[in-house]
């Protein structure tokens, strides 16, 4: 295997991992798939490659979504995707998501942030004061839905099971 040259040989490994957390087998992996559809071997992707990946990982954006993805990734502005941008945008779908008792962990101390009280509980003022803030602007008649439908059980407070369960569930589209 002597003639052979190493085909890992010009990757940045460590700069990778510390842009986009992938471990050195898995940048290596994403080379070879960058190399399968890197087919006329340019060393970059173009948008329509880009369309193709995202299509074969079961992903079917609009030609709006596919340019602001495009956008995104193309830091140097050249609108092709090199092998370090493609990294990064695989990267967002091969690092792991936070364990369950992580997530319960970290949202046990934005909990704790709004019960100032430290009653367990909190209140639907508090909770109309926070969602008016993270999603303004609302109308009123917004805000009051979304505070219905939170508070299920009309109690007029939010308790932490019912707090993760708000925090944790996919928004609605």
């Amino acid at each position: 295997m002597a003639g052979k040259a190493d085909p890992y040989a010009d990757i940045e490994f460590d700069e990778i991992n510390e842009v986009t957390g992938l471990e050195v087998d898995e940048v290596k992996c994403l080379k070879n798939c960058f190399d399968l559809f890197d087919s006329k071997k340019q060393q970059f992707l173009s948008a329509d490659d880009l369309d193709e990946i995202l299509r074969a990982m079961g992903f079917r954006p609009s030609p709006e979504e596919l340019l602001d993805i495009l956008k995104e990734i193309d830091e140097d502005g050249s609108g092709e995707i090199e092998f370090g941008e493609f990294c990064q945008l695989c990267a967002k779908f091969l690092v792991e998501d936070p364990d369950i008792e992580t997530m319960k962990r970290e949202l046990k101390d934005a909990f704790r942030l709004y019960d100032k009280a430290g009653e367990g509980f909190i209140t639907m003022d508090t909770l109309r004061e926070l969602i008016s803030e993270l999603l303004a602007p609302l109308s009123a008649e917004e805000l009051d839905g979304i505070i219905e439908e939170l508070d299920e059980d009309g109690s007029g407070t939010m308790d932490f099971d019912e707090f993760c369960e708000m925090m944790m569930s996919a928004p609605e589209k």
